[in-house]
Formats: structure tokens, C-alpha cells, sequence
């Protein structure tokens, strides 16, 4: 049997070799994996890929389906290949956001020296939206927006704003920030806000404008936006490529309960000190003052015990 022939009758035997649905080409089986590999970091970038030989060996292919699914992932950018020095995954320059701040992603972005552009892709108004009722509004701006950096794109945004805000247009809202346009526009100030992420697939119109594959993952950011009156000004989700941007949460020690009750009766005795002259109390008599300052004392120590022993029982996996 020649040896295409050979080949060929060997990626049939060993379809159910690789995931992928019935009727897919072993070398997009290939690298369908590989790609989920690059991205999930189990191949890390800067890795070596396999040899040729060893991905032969270890999914069972024919070296003609390897050299067509790294073939892929090089024209897509995921993997270079060089003589001598075999296919190493491609330093991707990754961005990175700080989940729990109110500036988006260009500003975060602009600032680490990176430049981000924003394209409108549709902006206008919607009496009845999902956005309607936590915004108050009975009309609400909705607008859609594209950020890239180097000529990639990085995010997909969908927004609803309030109807005071239906004076915005493409044009001021292209290559800048939202919210200090609605700043310099409406003296409106966003400084607080609720945000979720979770990973999903892309459908097909958030792959085709972030140019990645059909049901690729995704970071979802979705949330709403308060102004210093706690008002809701924004409504929005953020679609970003996976393999472009990181999320970063600064992580922080909770309160220790003990500590904070040492603060409080601290305060409080030195609400209860003498303020006359000489240590002496404002109405010439010490005792009242000092007996409270006794009591506070004694109380605290009592919270302070109680807060200790409740630390212990929550640390205790027995109780």
C-alpha cells in the first residue's frame, strides 16, 4: 500500500483518538488540543512543543496531520517554528487588569505604557432594556464598543447608560475612556461599583469581533457603576480574549476581630479620660471617671477573651 494510502487508512482507524465531534480532520482534532493546551498554560509560553515524533506517538496520528495542526497554530500565532530549534509556544505580551478598580481596561492598559483603541460599533436608545430598572431610567443609551491594542483586539463592551446621557456621540466616545468623558461631559464621577467574572464560550459574534475560534473561552466582566450619590450610572459586560488579558485581585488580610475590639475600647477609654487640668476631671471629681474607665476595662477584657475563643472554635475542624 503506498504510503499516502497508508496514511490515510490510519486517520480514519484513530478518529475517536482525539476529541472533536464526528466527521471533524484529524489535523483540526490535533489542533483543537494543542490550542486548548497554549491557552489553558499547560503549555506555557516560551515551552517547547512536542517533537513531531513524540505528538505522533502520543495521539496515534500520521506526521502529515502534526505538521498541518502546528502548521495552523503558527498561521494563527500560537506557536513558532524554526530550524534547528523545533516549535516553541509564542510569548503572547499578555495585559493585565486590576479586576476591583473602577478606571476600565484602557485606562489600566494606557497607564502600564500600551496603547488601547475603542471603536463604536452602535450607540443608540432602548425604551425597555435589561438595564432600565436598575438604572431608573425609562429610556437608556446602549452602546457597543471594540478595544485593541496593536492592531488585536482585546475586549468586546456592551453598555447601558442612563437617558441623560443621550447627548453622547460616536465620536467623543472613540479611542477614550467612558467614564472620564461623562466626567468632562456631565460632571458624573464613577467611584464604586459591582463586578462579576465568569468564563464562557464565544458565540459567534463576540469570535468573530475578537477573532477567535467559535466557543473559545472568554473572561466575562459584567456589572454596574455608582456615583459618589450611589447612584447607578452604568450597566455594562465586557467580553475579553483569554489568551490576551489577565485579570489581577490585590488580596488582603481580613480584620483580626481581637485587634479591632482592642481599637474600639482603646477609643472609648480615651473618650472616658480626664480633660481638666492635672489629670483631673472636668467637674473636679475623679471617681465617676475612673470607675467607668474600670468598667470599660473589665468589659473589654471580657469581648477580647470572647473574640480569642471565637477565633479558636472557627479554626477547630473538630467542633
Amino acid at each position: 500500500m503506498a504510503d499516502g494510502a497508508e496514511d490515510v487508512a490510519e486517520d480514519r482507524e484513530l478518529t475517536v483518538a482525539l476529541p472533536g465531534p464526528d466527521g471533524t480532520p484529524l489535523h483540526r482534532k490535533l489542533s483543537s488540543e494543542l490550542r486548548a493546551q497554549i491557552l489553558g498554560r499547560a503549555l506555557a509560553p516560551g515551552a517547547h512543543v512536542p517533537t513531531e515524533a513524540e505528538l505522533q506517538e502520543r495521539y496515534g496520528v500520521s506526521r502529515s496531520v502534526v505538521r498541518q495542526a502546528l502548521a495552523a497554530l503558527e498561521q494563527e500565532g500560537l506557536v513558532e517554528r524554526r530550524r534547528g530549534r523545533g516549535t516553541t509556544v509564542r510569548e503572547r505580551g499578555e495585559l493585565h487588569r486590576l479586576v476591583q478598580r473602577v478606571p476600565g481596561l484602557s485606562t489600566q492598559v494606557e497607564d502600564g505604557g500600551v496603547h488601547v483603541g475603542t471603536r463604536v460599533l452602535e450607540l443608540c436608545t432602548e425604551p425597555v432594556s435589561e438595564a432600565t430598572s436598575v438604572l431608573g431610567s425609562g429610556q437608556v443609551l446602549r452602546m457597543r464598543r471594540l478595544r485593541s491594542a496593536g492592531g488585536e483586539p482585546l475586549a468586546a463592551i456592551e453598555t447601558w447608560l442612563p437617558a441623560e446621557f443621550g447627548e453622547l456621540t460616536a465620536d467623543e466616545l472613540t479611542d477614550t475612556s467612558l467614564h472620564a468623558t461623562i466626567r468632562r461631559r456631565f460632571g458624573t464621577r464613577v467611584v464604586a461599583g459591582k463586578r462579576q467574572v465568569r468564563a464562557v464560550g464565544a458565540d459567534s459574534e463576540t469570535a468573530e469581533l475578537l477573532q477567535v475560534p467559535v466557543g473559545a473561552p472568554v473572561l466575562l466582566l459584567e456589572g454596574t457603576s455608582t456615583d459618589e450619590a450611589a447612584r447607578p450610572v452604568e450597566v455594562f459586560r465586557t467580553w475579553h480574549r483569554a489568551d490576551r488579558v489577565v485579570f489581577d485581585i490585590n488580596v488582603i488580610r481580613e480584620p483580626d476581630a481581637a485587634a479591632n475590639l482592642a481599637d474600639t475600647f482603646t477609643g472609648l477609654r480615651a473618650q472616658t479620660a480626664p480633660t481638666g487640668p492635672h489629670g483631673a476631671a472636668p467637674d473636679g471629681g475623679s471617681g465617676t471617671s475612673a470607675g467607668l474607665r474600670a468598667r470599660l476595662d473589665a468589659l473589654g477584657r471580657e469581648m477580647l477573651d470572647l473574640a480569642r475563643q471565637l477565633e479558636h472554635d472557627e479554626g477547630d475542624p473538630h467542633r
